[in-house]
């Protein structure tokens, strides 16, 4: 819904506010004094009509908390709003729980911070203009191409293809760039270090992946199945107790609104899983035994990977 879709209930909400004796007249506006005993600094009043009897910001916040009352009935309510933004949604929660449109506990705020450009400000186009979604994934995709030529990725493939890797690459660096910074943090937009392969970023958490399904695919052309997972070189365990702290990294993401913790153990296990990959040979050896234990065990880390990463809204190509 659009603000405006809240306009006809403002005059209504208002007086009921009136009738329950709350909003003030103050240098000839109408306020809601939201101030308790405990602050430790000055909260200005919510305005919820100016001097010249105009609706603010405020005003139309509560009316589509009422809106959402009426409609929706909702447990909680998200705020997912620049971290700037902080003191007047204080002051809209407030005002909610004053009035009995909510409870505080049941309103919050994630505020998140700033993508800043080479100047320390917030990121804009040359123009000097607010930089359009569609825009900036152009400029990714091309960044992912060129990444992509480099390293001579899908240098093979048909063009529909390699059009689909590079989407899946683009939008893999712009939302793990995103996503794996603290919410609260500004960071430097900085296309050349979210393309790369290497490092702490999405395109090599999708190559992680690649790699996976690249060893799975194998193991079907040999008839190799999954067995039973039974580690026991250092590397083997060190990748199944990474695993296991998954359901953790969830939880903490889900606790604290923040995503990070979860990019975090997705990195965490990328690389953990190179060094097995690296020091565990998955497919060759005479013990079947092993070799089962190890595609099972590329299988299982495949699947929470790619898990992961659907959660964060990231796609996994099939092969680069």
């Amino acid at each position: 819904k659009g603000e405006s879709d809240v306009d006809p209930l403002i005059a209504g909400m208002i007086e009921q506010f009136k009738s329950q004796g709350i909003p003030e007249q103050s240098e000839g506006a109408l306020v809601i004094h939201i101030a308790l005993a405990t602050d430790t600094k000055d909260i200005a009043p919510l305005i919820l009509l100016s001097s010249a009897g105009a609706a603010l910001y405020g005003t139309t916040d509560l009316a589509t908390l009422l809106d959402r009352k009426t409609n929706l009935q909702p447990d909680l309510v998200l705020y997912v709003v620049d971290q700037r933004q902080a003191e007047h949604f204080e002051q809209v929660f407030r005002a909610a729980d004053r009035t009995g449109l909510f409870k505080r506990e049941q309103l919050e705020h994630i505020g998140f911070g700033t993508v800043n450009g080479p100047d320390g400000k917030p990121f804009k186009t040359r123009a000097g203009g607010v930089m359009r979604l569609a825009d900036l994934m152009d400029m990714a995709e091309a960044a992912a191409e060129a990444r992509m030529l480099e390293a001579g990725i899908a240098a093979d493939f048909d063009s529909s293809e390699r059009a689909d890797i590079v989407r899946k690459i683009a939008l893999a660096a712009i939302k793990f760039a995103d996503l794996r910074n603290v919410r609260t943090t500004n960071y430097m937009f900085d296309l050349e270090r979210f393309t790369s392969f290497e490092g702490k970023t999405g395109p090599y958490l999708l190559y992680a992946a690649v790699r996976m399904k690249s060893v799975l695919r194998k193991a079907a052309q040999q008839n190799v199945q999954a067995g039973v997972i039974t580690p026991t070189a250092d590397e083997e365990i060190a990748l199944v107790l990474t695993l296991d702290s998954f359901d953790h990294a969830l939880q903490g993401a889900l606790a604290k609104r923040a995503p990070h913790i979860l990019c975090e153990h997705l990195y965490d296990l990328a690389q953990v899983f190179s060094r097995f990959y690296t020091n565990c040979k998955v497919l060759v050896g005479d013990d079947q035994a092993i070799i089962a234990s190890r595609v099972a065990l590329v299988a299982v880390t495949l699947r929470q990977l790619e898990t992961g990463l659907q959660i964060l809204g990231i796609e996994t190509p099939q092969r680069m």
